[in-house]
């Protein structure tokens, strides 16, 4: 699965002499941009609310937007990568649905967050990994097949997992439907990429000449996302902004820190430890914002609004820290 929120490394890895390929530049272009972007839209909602907060009900159709991109830009190879190591994709699915998960909850309760809160920062961690962690990886020098595998397994189980994860985790501060989440996901989530993956299959090479765009249509898609949920809340951040950043920095900071240490246990070496750290650490914020506007509140899906500006800012800086202590000359792909 390539990226879908910024242009994924296509061909190449960093060379290391005559400047940085072109791949590379276009992955460093892309992490910059697209926070930037979510930024001028997270401003724009919470400076004109009303411009904004009545299109609450269209959240889901944009995030239908963005896993399409998603799933135009994987490839059966994907799916090969999962078969050629399946221990190794278990144990970084498991890490994800466990350390977020869990994290998400024991944040809520260690910072006394209000009901609405504690269930979005909670419903951040339980979903399945951020489609900008692939770039992320790429830029890490980390394991880049092993990130692309677990991110697709993670968004194909997130029907099965999110929803009872949720139940469990969050079910104590507000009423969970998870049926009817699931439902949600079927329709935002797995239909959308099933459906991008056949139009991938079906006219493969013409998809190929669109390849390029999609990831800044599903950029739009997601920065348009933002700016609805800040609109919808507008008066609640400005009180609760603070505490949700913290939350957010601390649950994004432990996520990635944690997977990179799952794979360091698990003796996977240090390419494919930065890939967990990413595919732990940074979460599909479009899916929980969406699922937080329609099933608890908008001021639920301020967490994940914040975390979508954040996660893209932090993964940048620690793959730009994780690069310059790789060995020169280290690929990028497992």
């Amino acid at each position: 699965m390539r990226n879908s929120q910024s242009p994924a490394p296509a061909t190449g890895s960093p060379t290391g002499t005559g400047g940085p390929a072109p791949a590379d530049r276009a992955a460093r272009r892309a992490v910059t941009v697209f926070p930037l972007l979510v930024i001028a839209a997270g401003l724009a909602g919470l400076l004109s609310p009303g411009t904004f907060s009545g299109y609450g009900t269209d959240v889901p159709y944009l995030l239908g937007v963005v896993m399409f991109c998603m799933g135009l830009t994987m490839s059966l190879e994907d799916f090969r990568g999962v078969a050629r190591r399946p221990w190794v994709v278990l144990l970084g699915l498991a890490a994800h649905y466990v350390i977020m998960p869990g994290l998400g909850w024991l944040l809520a309760h260690l910072l006394h967050l209000s009901p609405a809160l504690a269930a979005g920062v909670i419903l951040v961690g339980c979903a399945p990994s951020g489609t900008a962690s692939n770039v992320v990886t790429y830029l890490a020098r980390g394991d880049v097949a092993l990130s692309v595998s677990v991110a697709t397994v993670s968004t194909v189980l997130a029907p099965l997992l999110t929803p009872p994860l949720t139940l469990l985790l969050a079910g104590e501060y507000l009423p969970v439907d998870a049926g009817s989440m699931v439902t949600d996901i079927l329709k935002t989530v797995l239909l959308p990429v099933v459906a991008g993956l056949l139009v991938r299959l079906l006219a493969g090479h013409r998809v190929e000449r669109v390849l390029g765009a999609m990831p800044w249509l599903s950029s739009l898609a997601i920065a348009a996302i933002v700016a609805v949920v800040v609109a919808g809340s507008a008066d609640a951040l400005k009180s609760a902004a603070g505490t949700v950043l913290l939350a957010v920095v601390l649950h994004n900071g432990c996520g990635l820190a944690l997977g990179y240490c799952c794979g360091l246990l698990g003796r996977l070496g240090r390419p494919a430890s930065r890939a967990m750290a990413f595919e732990v650490g940074m979460q599909n914020s479009g899916l929980a914002a969406s699922l937080a506007t329609a099933h608890f509140s908008p001021l639920a899906a301020l967490p994940a609004a914040v975390f979508s500006v954040w996660h893209n800012i932090s993964g940048a800086l620690v793959a730009a820290w994780m690069a310059r202590r790789a060995p020169h000359g280290a690929g990028a792909a497992g």
